[in-house]
């Protein structure tokens, strides 16, 4: 089996972060099918923009549902220190455009960032689209000199107009929003996937074998 995974994310989603662990989760897993994993980096406003969707903050009853669904899916992807911040949303250009750039220069520490940069906003609170607050973020990987060179690389036309082209890539391929999956079987089809609990689709497009959710019948008490 082979194939190959690209999702598109951007850190103001909180279903991305769901996304990206459970795919992190997973790795090994689909390493061992020869499934390759690219993660983008894309800018969600640009999106919704573009496609004509809307937030669940613009739409009353996606809202009100939306505080049900959120709280059962940090129960299940296990971030249970999972809330969202006063400050949401946020312009997210400034770290999406970081991370970018980290993909590209310091590949290593790329996943471990995009992680850090959700479990920070997501769990802890952090304001990423203020440089002071990123910057303290960046320091456990990077050094001073090196967080230097992503502030100015993302501030720069080059990289900025990476982020554009990464979410023109995601819109071409039906994106309306994120995590966006764009995905390619051992036939060379591919097929669009949306949202962080379409998993068990990704898998049997891919051919995988995987188990599906089992109810399980009620215990007999023992006599």
């Amino acid at each position: 089996m082979s194939g190959k995974i690209t999702c598109y994310l951007d850190v103001v989603s909180p279903y991305s972060y769901f996304a990206l662990l459970h795919l992190e989760r997973h790795r090994e897993a689909l390493k061992s099918h020869n499934v390759e994993i690219d993660i983008v980096p894309v800018f969600l406003g640009g999106i919704m923009g573009a496609s004509g969707n809307k937030p669940p903050w613009m739409l009353p009853a996606k809202a009100k549902y939306s505080t049900f669904d959120s709280s059962r899916a940090k129960k299940y992807f296990g971030v249970h220190n999972f809330k969202t911040p006063s400050f949401f949303p946020i312009l997210s250009l400034l770290p999406q455009r970081a991370l970018i750039f980290i993909k590209a220069q310091h590949p290593q520490f790329f996943i471990p960032t995009f992680l850090d940069f959700y479990k920070e906003m997501w769990e802890n609170g952090i304001d990423l689209s203020k440089s002071e607050l990123l910057t303290n973020v960046l320091s456990k990987s990077f050094t001073e000199p090196q967080i230097r060179e992503i502030f100015e690389k993302a501030s720069s036309p080059d990289w900025k107009k990476k982020l554009n082209d990464n979410t023109d890539e995601a819109l071409s391929h039906g994106a309306f929003g994120c995590p966006w999956f764009w995905v390619k079987n051992a036939v060379g089809d591919e097929e669009p996937f949306f949202g962080s609990d379409r998993f068990h689709n990704i898998w049997e497009y891919l051919g995988l074998p995987w188990k599906d959710v089992e109810l399980l019948p009620k215990e007999r008490s023992k006599i």
